[in-house]
């Protein structure tokens, strides 16, 4: 769909899940408000809750369905990896729900994956070039009104393709998602953002100088960074800096406190070029290595998906997991084992370009939504009600 395109209102007979309807069905009240949540019972199945919820889970549904039919229509193959792995992933700041495995061969621990990326990239080494995932992923320690201790995760791969294919898959799937939504616009709170609207393309560089005042590229150097340099930086601006903040650290405070509200304000923006070490498994920019081939796409202020140029070099990724997990150890006191196969696995994988989409988030702001409980249909029990 191009972007100067509008959505067409629902079809006669339907249920209509704009923002607008969601809103004026939650402001009904209803004699059983009061209910309070016990231990013993989630609100959410009481049928007055339910009623208020219906209409986002409905439009949920009918999403989940437009975008497999969109993925077919591109000749991309639906696959489900195993939730459980040997490891959950290897980034410092992610943590892992483990278990028992108990297979007649005796006994190992496992762990719900927090992305289904392993197992995505180990298809591609097999031979797969356009795959994509619905997954039902798992972060523990994770909660608020962005983030679940179990979302669903839209990823997907293209071999052979660069980032600026999977930008351009973005904002279909957009354009698509406020179809199936009977709605114009994107909405966080009282930010809003136009999907059919050419996207902004920024740097990191370029947001940092604009939304902080911070010149990123005088702490980044051939040989990694200068945390002495940031850290004077964000002095400056009154960003807090603690003695035991690192480069890293201090980098996504500035980002999340200064750069990120102002980002996908009006239409949504493509956070471009990430420095080097916050590459993760993205490859290192073949015409500057400082930075690496990354993005982020954003809404509303609100971060949305991930792609990476993918890193195929298995050795570079190794020393990557292996420096994420002693931050881990030093930060949790704990680390997650590497996955041996994956790394095995890598060094057959052709060259590629993948993506993970927080489908939550993006039905949060296709219902504008105000948590991402509203478009969950069974949330995760709380640990106190």
């Amino acid at each position: 769909m191009s972007s100067a395109s509008r959505p067409p209102g629902p079809p006669s007979g339907t249920l209509a899940a704009s923002p607008q309807a969601i809103a004026k069905m939650s402001r009904k009240t209803s004699p059983q408000a009061s209910l309070q949540a016990s231990p013993q019972a989630s609100p959410w199945w009481h049928r007055h809750v339910h009623a208020d919820r219906r209409p986002r889970l409905l439009a949920r549904a009918k999403l989940l369905i437009a975008i497999r039919n969109w993925f077919a229509g591109q000749e991309f193959i639906e696959v489900e990896g195993a939730a459980l792995q040997v490891s959950p992933g290897n980034e410092a700041h992610i943590g892992a729900f483990a278990t028992q495995m108990q297979d007649g061969e005796g006994e190992r621990r496992l762990y719900l994956h927090a992305s289904p990326e392993f197992a995505c990239k180990k298809l591609l080494s097999a031979g797969e070039s356009q795959i994509f995932s619905l997954s039902h992923v798992f972060r523990n320690g994770e909660r608020g009104p962005l983030h679940h201790p179990e979302f669903t995760m839209l990823e997907w791969y293209r071999v052979g393709q660069g980032l600026s294919a999977l930008q351009a898959d973005c904002m279909a799937l957009l354009a698509l998602a406020a179809e199936a939504c009977a709605t114009k616009t994107l909405q966080f709170r009282e930010r809003s953002a136009d999907p059919f609207l050419a996207p902004e393309v920024l740097s990191v560089a370029e947001a940092f100088s604009r939304y902080a005042g911070i010149d990123l590229t005088l702490s980044l150097t051939p040989e990694g960074t200068d945390r002495g340099c940031l850290a004077r930086q964000a002095a400056e601006i009154n960003v807090r800096v603690r003695a035991d903040d690192s480069w890293s650290d201090l980098f996504s405070k500035i980002l999340s406190e200064r750069v990120e509200p102002q980002l996908g304000l009006g239409r949504v923006t493509f956070l471009c070029d990430y420095p080097a070490s916050e590459a993760a498994l993205a490859q290192r920019s073949p015409q500057d290595p400082r930075w690496a081939e990354r993005f982020e796409l954003y809404a509303c202020g609100v971060e949305l998906a991930n792609a990476f140029h993918e890193l195929t070099d298995a050795s570079e990724q190794r020393h990557r997991f292996e420096l994420e997990m002693e931050e881990r150890a030093r930060i949790y006191g704990e680390r997650y084992p590497l996955d041996e196969d994956f790394l095995a696995a890598l060094a057959h994988m052709p060259p590629a370009s993948g993506i993970a989409l927080g489908f939550d988030r993006l039905m949060m702001l296709a219902t504008g939504a105000s948590k991402i409980e509203d478009v969950i249909w069974t949330p995760v029990v709380r640990t106190v009600f």
